[in-house]
């Protein structure tokens, strides 16, 4: 049963806004969904690379059955490191009023990490190939893309912070697989999406996998006060806490 829980809760592990903690990993993932490794193997890694807080975020829907193992895994793991180890998943949204895919039971989420990775346009979820088709199609602009995605955005972190604390994961990265700039986020809809993070608590990730958002999107978000946090975004445990993209933004 879904809990609903007040935003504007800072997640733990996030560092100050306008700051980036590379000894914080904010999102990996494991065997359990996407990624390669079981729980134990990715801390491991982790120590290794010397970081004091990770969060796991494997992808989960309402189909998802193995939540409770899952967090069980994560809670022995605390056992053996010194690390903060927080409890995630990866969700999507799924339709232009912010509802999204996510389990029935949150109780034992510590955050939800949000992802938009298609775009809910009349009843229809576009991926990046569909967007830049109808582009190219004239069907939409890319402005108009633009501005369908923050929208989007902001109403799926609104819906998530009600529940569990936010984080926004891979911010922004649809434009780019569609081919299309990010220069299309104008000053208003970089205000619109930085006031919605700060109203909802809720962290943006950095994400070195993605290499997204972009460093002009990382400053301007930084100036606009909104809390930034590394995510490796890492499938294999080798991949956790280890920064190219991050060190040059």
């Amino acid at each position: 049963m879904v809990v609903e829980r007040e935003s504007g809760v800072a997640v733990g592990a996030a560092g100050v806004a306008g700051a980036l903690d590379l000894t914080v990993d904010a999102h990996v993932h494991t065997g359990f969904s996407s990624g390669r490794d079981a729980v134990g193997v990715v801390v491991s890694a982790a120590d290794r690379a010397g970081l004091r807080s990770l969060t796991f975020a494997d992808q989960a829907g309402p189909d998802t059955g193995w939540l409770t193992a899952y967090a069980d895994a994560v809670r022995r793991a605390r056992h053996r490191t010194e690390m903060t180890l927080r409890v995630a998943v990866e969700v999507e949204v799924v339709s232009a009023d912010g509802w999204i895919a996510m389990p029935h039971d949150l109780a034992p989420l510590d955050a939800l990490s949000v992802a938009v990775s298609a775009l809910p346009v009349g009843g229809e979820l576009l991926d990046a190939r569909e967007i830049r088709s109808r582009i190219d199609a004239g069907v939409f602009s890319a402005e108009q893309v633009a501005e369908h995605l923050v929208a989007t955005t902001i109403k799926g972190i609104e819906r998530a912070s009600r529940y569990v604390p936010a984080q926004l994961a891979r911010p922004l990265a649809l434009l780019a697989q569609a081919g299309v700039d990010d220069s299309v986020i104008g000053p208003d809809l970089v205000a619109g999406l930085a006031s919605a993070c700060r109203a909802t608590g809720t962290v943006v990730e950095v994400s070195e996998a993605w290499r997204s958002p972009s460093a002009r999107m990382v400053q301007e978000l930084r100036d606009a006060a909104v809390t930034l946090v590394p995510a490796s975004d890492a499938r294999y445990a080798a991949e956790v806490g280890r920064w190219q993209y991050l060190r040059r933004v």
